[in-house]
């Protein structure tokens, strides 16, 4: 399919043909979210931890006498009933992550980027640079564009004026195409991508 191309200054840059193979696809909500729930669960740090009663620091005496108290039997003070005792069923330390096969992840990605042209919230720009570093500058020409909250895809390297420009703006994100990934383009309203982050994804999905 055909693409119109713009520059960052709001002018026509020809076009560009695309794959309807990664771009045509008729989006899955089923997809998106396993995909977007694998990325989020293998990030999670998994270090949250408290003690049970075996790792509690007290006394191991009996508290009180078996019999005759009129009192439940009890033989520790670092039982989880006892303030100051161990937790019980606590959180330890662990992995959330788990296994989603390659390509269902790779199909996952195509369905985000399809996703993004059925909801007409897809712009190919020609390149992603910027003259200086200026974060106003490049502020008021997102603006003139009319992004609000943004992911910007730029080729295998991306130019450093351009992301110490954007790296203050809250709601722009900017990566190669190397980082392009289900959740940064979900999570961001307008999805921009260059020339160079074009061809490298067709290569890619080959």
């Amino acid at each position: 399919m055909e693409l119109q191309v713009k520059t960052l200054d709001g002018a026509e840059a020809g076009s560009i043909t695309v794959s309807d193979e990664i771009f045509g696809l008729e989006p899955r909500a089923d997809i998106l979210h396993r995909v977007v729930r694998w990325q989020l669960a293998k990030r999670q740090a998994g270090t949250h931890k408290t003690k049970d009663r075996s790792e509690i620091a007290r006394t191991g005496k009996k508290m009180y006498k078996q019999k005759g108290t009129g009192r439940a039997r009890h033989g520790a003070a670092s039982a989880p009933q006892f303030r100051g005792g161990g937790k019980a069923f606590g959180p330890v330390v662990r992995s959330h992550a788990h296994d989603l096969p390659k390509q269902f992840r790779a199909l996952g990605l195509r369905h985000a980027l399809s996703a993004k042209l059925k909801s007409e919230s897809l712009v190919i720009v020609d390149d992603a640079t910027a003259a200086e570093p200026k974060t106003k500058a490049l502020q008021a020409k997102l603006g003139a564009l009319g992004f609000s909250d943004v992911l910007v895809i730029g080729g295998a390297e991306i130019d450093a004026n351009f992301k110490l420009a954007a790296q203050n703006l809250h709601y722009v994100d900017v990566l190669p195409v190397q980082g392009i990934n289900v959740y940064d383009i979900l999570r961001r309203d307008t999805l921009v991508l260059t020339r160079s982050a074009i061809e490298s994804l067709e290569e890619r999905f080959k």
